[in-house]
């Protein structure tokens, strides 16, 4: 049986509002009729699609679905915006996308400038999780690690970002003078974004081959990161284009000189046939062309 396109869409507000009452006042009808789609509809499917918690949220069964509703209504705006023309007036192509932190703040934020009639949701997340909002239908495009494409996506290669790891120039010798880099490495103060960043860690392994557990900080914001280095908060791992200018400065020290780190990245969306998606697409890979290894 065919899918309600009414009851998909009831669906998708009540996921994207969280509440039932809410999906109500913005589809201009009754708790109840939001109710009795949802139930509708689930019958046609046989599961449960709605976690009826607070706010709602899609089952396991439901999380296909999500993604189905919002590639029916990109095509839909797309198709109506083509077939009205100029006669429609402007309308903006609303697009959610997920970026790790660093790339954000670095060479992916001038990307959305160059599509001026797209309104853009952006989503951050640890690039090695961002793929699983892919999964969710939370978002259309992602910048990931993952390289295998996710069930109905495309993927393509970016290429790399370079890390080095840097620490202030009046805490370097106290914590890293004497050359023993595992000794280091397992007392000095450590910053991560978050409990998800590895990266750090993996830093260490590489350099010694030991896992080693120092004393760490957490800073989940770029910026903020960068500055808690040059304060002297711990030692971490910059994005290159970041740290080669602040080393030249004298603001930072390279830690390990010699050694970096290469994080692959690539570019997940949609297999759709979407002038949006496609022209985000050739943006996003001509500023990663310049931008990562």
């Amino acid at each position: 049986m065919p899918l309600d396109p009414v009851q998909l869409a009831t669906f998708q507000a009540v996921v994207a509002h969280g509440s039932f009452d809410t999906a109500a006042q913005v589809l201009h009808v009754t708790p109840s009729a939001v109710s009795q789609r949802i139930k509708a509809l689930e019958q046609v499917v046989g599961q449960v699609l709605v976690q009826r918690t607070r706010p709602c949220a899609p089952t396991a069964a439901g999380l296909p679905l999500v993604r189905l509703g919002g590639q029916i209504a990109l095509l839909e705006h797309e198709a109506l915006r083509a077939a009205r023309g100029v006669l429609d007036g402007p309308s903006r192509t609303r697009v959610a996308v997920v970026v790790n932190a660093d790339s954000l703040a670095g060479w992916f934020l001038p990307v959305l400038t160059t599509l001026p009639d797209v309104i853009f949701e952006v989503h951050t997340d640890d690039e090695g999780h961002t793929a699983q909002l892919l999964r969710a239908g939370t978002v259309m495009a992602a910048v990931t690690t993952e390289r295998v494409a996710v069930q109905g996506c495309r993927v393509h290669r970016l290429g790399a970002m370079r890390y080095l790891a840097v620490a202030a120039p009046d805490r370097y010798p106290v914590w890293f003078a004497d050359g023993d880099l595992t000794t280091a490495f397992a007392t000095a103060p450590m910053l991560r974004f978050n409990r998800k960043d590895t990266l750090q860690h993996r830093f260490v392994r590489a350099v010694t081959g030991r896992d080693l557990d120092p004393p760490t900080h957490s800073v989940p914001a770029s910026a903020s990161f960068t500055e808690a280095i040059r304060l002297g908060l711990g030692w971490g791992l910059v994005p290159e284009d970041i740290a080669r200018p602040d080393i030249a400065a004298g603001r930072l020290v390279e830690v390990a000189a010699g050694h970096h780190i290469d994080v692959p990245l690539y570019w997940q969306y949609w297999r759709l046939e979407s002038t949006v998606l496609s022209a985000l697409t050739a943006a996003v890979r001509a500023a990663a062309g310049t931008a990562l290894h």
